[in-house]
């Protein structure tokens, strides 16, 4: 009792530094408890929480409370005794009829299924009735490929939350109050929730058409997260660029903007709790009217921060904004140091266009330039590892402040053209982030990588199938050497799941359909090993890869702003 007693005190604390939290009492209400299965600093730093919670929220016969993992027990065994508590009313989630995780990244699957297992619910979905919660997931990384975690998880939401949320509530408050298999059945009739036990696949995905209706901005304040000092406002979702390696880039297809109206309208808002903006999209520079968004913005004296930016072709006003707001880092992600390698990622960026970004980062005085790249990506060569380091050393020659390189490695992931291609071995991808450590140190460029054992664990649950269940729902605690020993105990191995995928062989993750087609992937495949770029979405008129229908396809876009950089100019006819 003394142990709870600390945790419900941990809470409360967390609370009382928070502004913007919704209470609500319990009676006449569906509770519901939406978990981020990593750590409150995290999951406080992601829009996507801050707006599924304030979706459920907005709902008058609905409370959501939040809760976290704490994930740095889970690599050990000894966890058992340490509960999980809901943040507002701290309570355990056994209490709520409703689980419902946001997962954006595979390697939180290992947190989730810790967490059930820690609050005394069976991880499993065979083995829970209607006594036990709906257990429900969205988030991209599970929309886009739900199979591994489909015997622990009840059903999925296959899409945007604004559109979502809505019917699934009533769906649940009916679900809710049926023996198990029934209830099963009455989610499975909300567009876009996937329910594996009624095999209900394909689910199409559903999106949001106008972003304005339902502005993504920060709900909670507080210092306690990565982000704590700005607000974050989404300013598009989608990308049409077609980088052949970015499951958000095809799986939030098609690419819509907020108004610039709309964003600044909100910013005046959010400055009354921070005097900086943090600007959210997949490309925040490909924005039509990146220019005049951060023009008011500064005119309005707020500070701007962003991500990174895309240098074709670069917002030198954005670049100003930043400067003058004290940003600290400037970070382009060039991902590849070669222009075959540009090509076959089809990320036409220049040497010529990145190089000048350099420059800029030079001439606005940033302390620090971050470079991202990828290692280990299809068909890449020692040769093109070479141009990378080659890349960086010019860089260093036009900046002479901190600069850092994350060299990260290469993981396919469903639902892009590289979903059939093999990941490069463990080994390989080690000697290559060695060879630009031996190439770049003496420059006194930081060079930082993640574990090239753990993106292979990555691999491995993006293109997994069911089987994997069984494995996550073994583990004691969350360590290379347990995943191993629980993998060998299904009869499974890594290389099962890392190997090249034939175009025709069955696909786990063919239970969800994001609205491109196969048939475009496999087109757009072949032009990446013809080393051919595909040009980006138009603006308008394009049925090409599926994503738009024609409603949208074909609507009115004169009230997008002169920065066309992010659209292709000219149609691209679909090839046999």
């Amino acid at each position: 009792m003394k142990l709870k007693y600390r945790y419900i005190d941990q809470a409360k604390r967390i609370l009382a530094r928070e502004e913007g939290t919704v209470h609500k009492d319990w009676g006449g209400r569906l509770p519901v408890v939406l978990i981020y299965a990593n750590t409150y600093q995290l999951g406080m730093s992601s829009l996507a929480m801050h707006t599924v919670y304030r979706l459920f929220n907005d709902q008058p016969d609905v409370v959501c409370e939040r809760a976290f993992s704490p994930v740095e027990s889970y690599r050990s065994a000894r966890h058992e005794d340490e509960p999980i508590l809901s943040i507002e009313s701290q309570r355990p989630l056994a209490d709520f009829p409703v689980i419902a995780f946001t997962i954006s990244y595979e390697m939180d699957y290992f947190n989730a299924v810790q967490m059930l297992r820690q609050a005394g619910i069976p991880p499993l979905a065979e083995n829970r009735d209607e006594t036990w919660p709906l257990i429900i997931a969205g988030g991209p990384a599970v929309y886009t490929n739900p199979a591994p975690l489909a015997d622990i998880f009840d059903a999925f939401a296959i899409g945007e939350g604004e559109i979502i949320i809505p019917p699934l509530i009533d769906a649940l408050w009916e679900a809710g109050q049926a023996p198990r298999d029934e209830g099963l059945h009455i989610l499975a009739q909300v567009p876009g929730m996937y329910v594996p036990a009624l095999e209900n696949g394909p689910v199409s995905r559903v999106w949001l058409r106008d972003l304005d209706a339902a502005p993504a901005v920060t709900q909670i304040y507080t210092y306690d997260t990565e982000f704590g000092d700005r607000a974050l406002i989404e300013i598009a979702r989608g990308c049409g660029r077609g980088c052949r390696f970015c499951m958000a880039g095809y799986t939030y297809r098609p690419m819509r903007e907020v108004s610039l109206d709309t964003i600044l309208a909100v910013a005046r808002h959010s400055l009354k709790h921070r005097d900086k903006v943090g600007l959210v999209s997949a490309a925040v520079s490909d924005h039509s009217w990146i220019d005049q968004i951060a023009t008011e913005l500064r005119k309005m004296e707020a500070r701007i921060a962003i991500a990174s930016m895309r240098v074709d072709p670069i917002s030198e006003p954005l670049i100003r904004a930043l400067a003058e707001s004290g940003t600290q880092t400037l970070t382009i992600a060039p991902e590849a140091g070669s222009v075959r390698m540009r090509k076959i990622i089809n990320k036409p960026q220049s040497d010529q266009q990145l190089l000048y970004a350099v420059d800029l980062a030079a001439r606005y005085n940033f302390p620090q330039l971050k470079m991202y790249f990828m290692i280990g990506q299809p068909t890449e060569t020692e040769a093109d590892v070479e141009a990378i380091a080659d890349m960086v050393l010019a860089a260093r020659d036009r900046f002479a402040r901190h600069l850092t390189i994350n060299a990260t490695p290469y993981v396919p992931k469903a639902h892009t053209a590289f979903q059939w291609t093999a990941m490069m071995p463990v080994e390989a991808i080690e000697a290559r982030v060695k060879y630009l450590k031996q190439r770049l140190s003496p420059a006194k460029v930081t060079v930082r990588s993640d574990s090239p054992s753990w993106a292979a664990v990555e691999g491995v649950l993006a293109r997994g199938d069911r089987r994997l269940g069984r494995v996550l729902a073994s583990m004691q605690k969350t360590t290379l050497r347990e995943w191993e020993r629980a993998l060998k105990a299904e009869g499974l191995s890594q290389e099962d799941y890392l190997r090249e995928r034939a175009t025709d062989e069955p696909l786990p993750w063919s239970v969800v359909d994001t609205g491109v087609s196969q048939a475009y992937f496999t087109w757009d495949v072949r032009r990446a090993f013809r080393d051919e770029f595909t040009e980006p979405c138009p603006p308008a008129g394009c049925l090409k890869c599926n994503a738009c229908d024609q409603e949208w396809a074909f609507r009115d876009v004169d009230d997008l702003g002169p920065n066309r950089g992010a659209y292709g100019d000219n149609f691209i006819p679909l090839i046999g």
